[in-house]
């Protein structure tokens, strides 16, 4: 019987499994460069073991099992992640999958190895012809063929891992693709790589760290032993004196190819391979001119590393076909005739002449460069040209050495009996100019030899001048910028390669021939930008000679020093691989310890390997938080805590012998919480914490004393209400609940009383970490309305008071000043002795008062906008001045007015009291804080000051005087500076005050409108005597124009320009300052002031601007004065006396103009 539909049984685990929730894994393989835009996915259930994990993607891109890693790839840098645990079974939930989403991850190497193909035997799939393939299977249609897996950019036909083809790739620093393109190639030539194993590196005599030869030497170690997939080039860069910006630039590859030879020419001094370059690379040519009439040659022998091919002749629209065709081409000689006749030292006469080149000699090592970049003086661009040019496997240079035109009949027979410049000039810009250098032989008529002597010794040299290719740089961009990379032979097994950076891979004929570039249809001369980009920039060619022929060296045939070096770096590979092994294992972590005795929170951060336990854990984390000589070892444990809320998280009880690997969740990147390293008494017990608990400070208020307690902390669970949650309370402050209150402070000035009994602490807000006050007191206080209470206004002044300290000026006048600033006198009697305080400053030592000033922008001239005060940034102009203040109340938190606090408090400022309330001004949008007569403006509102002398920070001057200023940060700018007088002993008017940040850099507040609360406790204030700002003034720093100099400006003093002043005006007022401050004693005209902006002279001002109407003027506003130098300009007049009479001429022709033009208008009609 078949049961039904309906009646069918179906086992629990499978309906389980199907009410499972998946997992969507999307795998990119970025081990080589056809695979990386290629990608797997698994759909898996949550349960999923990592183990599986890793069999699944194994079998699915065709890779063994335990040769490859996987990492997160979720917008996340690859070498910042940690790879997943291979043999974990630990399932992929649990390891942050992440059900209905998509996870990225990456493949990648497993210690800097290539993963490992799969065998066709061992592979599990049906399909034999996947085996074949890295990556991802074929895609339906596919049937298996290599195009699938074809790069974008790249067209290879097969992809092989390193161990295959034996190579090892080099890590791209940033752009330094054309470097690597060039040090593979010079590894591929046996020829240097020999030469360069023969040389002998003395550490004696010379720093590795700098020596280009030797850190070559170790390069090509690695490339031959190493078993990584790809090596750093970063040694090798250093060598040359490059900094880590000189990475992102990327250079020419014919430049750093002449660049590096010459380095190395200079290191090999006086060496076995002191003319190596030369004997491999450097070959010869005659540049000669012959008259066309007698048959005199004048000639020069020129040397050179390379022969720079054209690509299309100027002004043509068809390109070289080839490179044989483009050699012609160099070569080819050009008729000097007309205006360009050649002077003939035997004719004594001008005479047509033939001009052009000579092969006479060619390098063992030929380099081609195919000068594929030009200018198009159409556009004003450079371009690069993308032409078809073959070039052959096998190239015969024998047609090209020593041609001479016999055709015409002036033409006669010479020999090279000259002497030869032998020089070290390497150039492929070959010289027209005939200058007498040493060595060079000029105006010699080559007739000595006989013909069939010079017949012989070309024939027998073209005979041996047969070339085979071996290295191609291919260039795959545009003249902007673009990638290069090399495609190498080996004369090991004649097989070519692609050395294109961290990759190398296998490639055939074929795709050499993909670099000839070009494309079909006509065009014109400038309009290749849609051709192929990819093509050959550089050929090198070696000489067919059985009896010069090198092979690279056997590991037997190493130099002593050679064996050494290879030792050396498999000894410090296998050590950076355990190194690795040990990251890899190591959990990473913040950690964060109050210290018993400084009580200051510290903080590090703690390395410890998966495997080791808590209990080691405490120990490591006990020496990196240095507490030896603070408490024992054993009143210290490790606990669970986030940092951003301030809140212990759990204890780990019982568990001192569990890994720590489990405990934090395995090893990670980043870790969601952080440790705390929690201490105790000897006598005291470690409290229990336990998950799902919060964390409360409380705090007592004492009501008499208006004083709050230090915090006392107090864990509780969020489904308690406020009745339990006093009772706790209770138990720990010994404060009876029945008249308790409890104020709860959710966040900056919100303040709520906790006042409904059976309502839970989640309802009221309640989470992580939080912060109570509590008071218990049988006063009439808890009657009246909360927002109305003591407790209330006393909660309200704790939560906006500050610490500040306050550093007071080194000269400071007497108590004098103190007594006539404060006896605040009425009437005329008040302002006579303010006139008369103001007098005694300014007779008492003006110079001060200048070197105050100046100090502040010494100390301000290096400035940086990411640690300016708020007060600084803004560019209006009422934010530079002193603001008026009106009688109106300050609006505060829970719609209250600063009256309603302090009104109760008042009768406290007139007593002479420390501990007082005073007033604070508001901003009315004025611009001064004074009237002219110099009164203060009406006084309206009270705000907390207090301020008490305290000892000197170390390192400050001797004899400073510093102020402890607790402040409600409420108070404005302006009142904080009233406040100040009695310290100071000048009006505010007459100081200023400055804000010092951490960098110790101080920049000056100066928007007395605006409150303090962008400051916080304990921020530093330095107060300087000088003239505050009036309205309309703004204050402006002055640095000299300094033209051809290393420093183009020099700080030079502060000044105060005023609206509707003109810059003549300003120039005037400068002169006093510049001859007292700066020693510089000029005239008004030998001066000029110009805009500044950063580090450049901008807009000149002109005596008749007036600042802003002409000229906007903002904030601490900077401003170049450039000196004239008047005995330059008249020197320079004087060299150039034509300019003069173009000057009067021009003049003179402008007048003419002028008067005809007048006599025409005078002779008109009128209509």
């Amino acid at each position: 019987m078949v049961p039904s539909e309906e009646s069918q049984l179906v086992p629990k685990e499978i309906e389980s499994a199907a009410d499972e929730p998946r997992v969507l894994c999307i795998i990119q393989d970025t081990t080589n460069s056809k695979t990386v835009n290629e990608r797997v996915t698994l759909n898996l259930p949550a349960s999923t073991p990592l183990r599986r994990l890793f069999e699944d993607v194994a079998s699915k891109v065709g890779y063994v099992n335990g040769t490859f890693d996987l990492v997160w790839g979720n917008g996340v840098s690859v070498a910042d992640m940690t790879p997943l645990e291979q043999s974990s079974d630990k399932s992929i939930l649990d390891a942050g999958f992440e059900p209905g989403k998509k996870n990225f991850l990456h493949l990648t190497d497993k210690d800097g190895e290539q993963p490992h193909i799969m065998s066709q035997e061992s592979s599990s799939t049906d399909d034999g012809t996947q085996d074949r393939f890295i990556g991802p299977l074929p895609r339906e249609g596919s049937v298996g063929c290599t195009s699938d897996y074809v790069s974008q950019n790249y067209s290879y036909s097969s992809i092989l891992s390193k161990s295959e083809t034996g190579y090892v790739g080099l890590v791209n620093q940033a752009m330094t693709c054309y470097l690597n393109s060039l040090l593979q190639t010079l590894f591929m030539t046996p020829e240097f790589r020999n030469a360069l194993y023969k040389w002998e590196f003395e550490e004696s005599e010379e720093d590795p760290v700098t020596s280009i030869p030797y850190q070559l030497q170790r390069l090509f170690v690695l490339l031959q032993t190493s078993k990584k997939r790809a090596i750093e080039t970063t040694d090798v860069t250093r060598s040359f004196g490059w900094d880590s910006s000189e990475a992102w630039q990327q250079h020419d590859v014919q430049e750093l190819c002449r660049v590096m030879f010459d380095a190395l020419e200079q290191k090999w001094k006086q060496t076995e391979q002191a003319d190596l370059i030369n004997q491999l690379y450097q070959g010869k040519l005659k540049d000669y001119v012959r008259c066309l009439e007698c048959g005199y040659e004048s000639w020069r022998i020129d040397t050179y590393l390379d022969i720079p091919l054209v690509i299309r002749p100027y002004g043509s629209n068809q390109a070289f076909a080839s490179v044989e065709e483009a050699l012609h081409a160099f070569i080819q000689p050009e008729i000097l005739d007309g205006p360009n006749q050649y002077f003939c030292e035997r004719c004594k006469k001008k005479c047509d002449a033939r001009k052009g080149l000579r092969f006479l000699h060619f390098p063992y090592l030929l380099t081609l460069q195919l000068k594929r970049f030009d200018f198009d003086y159409t556009t004003m661009h450079r371009i690069k040209l993308n032409d078809r040019m073959t070039f052959p496997e096998e190239l015969d240079m024998g047609t090209f050495i020593d041609v001479e035109d016999e055709k015409s009949p002036q033409t006669e027979s010479c020999t090279d009996s000259g002497a030869e410049n032998e020089g070290s000039c390497h150039s492929d810009q070959m010289s027209n100019d005939f200058s007498n250098d040493d060595g060079v032989d000029e105006g010699i008529c080559l007739e000595t030899n006989s013909g069939a002597e010079r017949i012989s010794k070309v024939g027998s040299e073209k005979n041996s001048l047969l070339y085979e290719l071996f290295s191609v740089m291919v260039h795959s961009g545009s003249a902007a910028g673009g990638h290069y990379y090399a495609c190498i032979k080996s004369f090991s097994d004649d097989q070519w390669y692609s050395f294109n950076d961290q990759h190398v891979s296998k490639i055939t004929q074929e795709d050499i021939k993909k670099t000839y570039g070009g494309s079909s249809g006509s065009r014109g001369y400038y309009s290749s930008a849609f051709a192929s980009s990819t093509n050959a920039y550089m050929l090198i060619y070696r000489l067919k000679d059985s009896t010069r022929n090198a092979k690279f060296l056997e590991a037997h045939e190493y130099p002593e020093h050679i064996k050494q070096l290879v030792q050396k770096e498999r000894e410090l590979e296998e050590q950076e691989k355990r190194q690795r092994e040990i990251e890899r294992n190591t959990c990473k972590i913040k950690l964060f310890c109050m210290h018993p005795v400084k009580q200051i929170m510290m903080e590090n951060k703690l390395e410890v390997h998966k495997d080791k336990t808590l209990k080691e854990a405490v120990e490591i984390a006990y020496k990196i938080m240095d507490l030896e000589e603070a408490v024992p070892l054993d009143c210290c444990r490790l606990v669970k805590y986030d940092e951003f809320h301030d809140y212990l998280e759990r204890s780990y009880e019982g568990e001192e012998d569990t890994p720590m690997g489990i405990l934090l969740g395995g090893v990670k990147s980043t870790y969601m919480f952080d440790l705390l390293l929690e201490t105790k008494r000897p006598d005291q017990v470690f409290q229990c914490y336990k998950p799902g608990e919060v964390m409360v400070k409380v705090h007592v208020v004492d009501l008499k004393t208006e004083s709050v307690a230090p915090p006392i902390s107090v864990r509780a669970y969020l489904n308690q209400t406020v009745t339990e949650f006093k009772q706790l309370i209770s138990k720990a402050t010994h404060l009876p609940a029945e008249t308790m209150r409890v104020v709860l402070e959710r966040c900056y000035n919100d303040l709520r009383l906790l006042n409904v009994a059976n309502k839970t602490l989640k309802a009221e807000g309640f989470f992580r970490s939080n912060k109570v006050f509590v008071e218990s007191s049988e006063s009439l206080d808890c009657h009246m309305t909360y927002t109305d209470s003591q407790l209330w206004k006393l909660l309200d002044r704790h939560a906006n008071t500050i610490r500040l300290y306050v550093s007071l000026p080194e000269q400071s006048p007497g108590s004098q000043f103190k007594r006539t600033v404060y006896q605040k006198a009425s009437g005329d009697s008040a302002s006579a002795e303010h006139r008369e305080l103001e007098n005694q400053i300014q007779i008492s030592d003006p110079e001060n008062f200048q070197s105050e000033e100046r100090s502040d922008s010494d100390v301000n001239n290096d400035r940086s906008t990411s640690s300016v005060d708020s007060d600084i940034l803004s560019s209006s102009h009422s934010s530079d001045t002193l603001c008026n203040v009106e009688n109106a109340p300050v609006p505060l938190a829970n719609g209250l007015d600063s009256h309603s606090i302090t009104s109760s408090r008042r009768s406290k400022a007139n007593e002479g009291k420390k501990d007082t309330w005073d007033t604070a001004e508001e901003d009315s949008g004025t611009d001064s804080e004074y009237d002219e007569s110099g009164k203060s403006r009406g006084e309206a509102q009270y705000m907390f000051f207090k301020a008490e002398p305290c000892a000197a920070d170390e390192g400050s001057g001797e004899g400073q005087k510093w102020l402890m200023v607790h402040v409600d940060k409420r108070i404005t700018l302006s009142a904080f500076k009233q406040h100040l007088e009695p310290f100071v002993g000048v009006p505010s008017s007459h100081f200023k005050v400055f804000r010092v940040y951490a960098s110790n850099q101080e920049f000056e507040s100066v928007r007395l409108n605006e409150t303090l609360s962008s400051f916080s406790d304990d921020n530093k204030i330095t107060i300087r005597l000088g003239r505050a700002l009036k309205k309309g003034e703004y204050r402006v720093k002055v640095y000299q124009l300094l033209v051809n100099e290393t420093e183009p400006c020099k700080f030079l003093l502060d000044a105060v320009f005023a609206k509707g002043m003109t810059v003549r005006q300003s120039k005037e007022e400068l002169l006093p300052q510049l001859r007292e401050q700066c020693g510089l004693d000029l005239t008004i005209d030998r001066f000029r002031l110009r805009k500044k902006t950063w580090k450049n002279p901008g807009t000149v001002f002109l005596d008749y601007h007036i600042y802003e109407e002409d000229i906007n003027i903002s904030s601490n506003w900077e401003v170049f004065l450039e000196i004239l130098d008047v005995n330059y300009l008249l020197d320079w007049w004087s060299e150039y006396p034509c300019l003069i009479h173009m000057v009067q001429f021009l003049a003179t022709a402008f007048l003419f103009d002028h008067e005809r033009s007048l006599k025409l208008c005078a002779s008109a009609q009128p209509l």
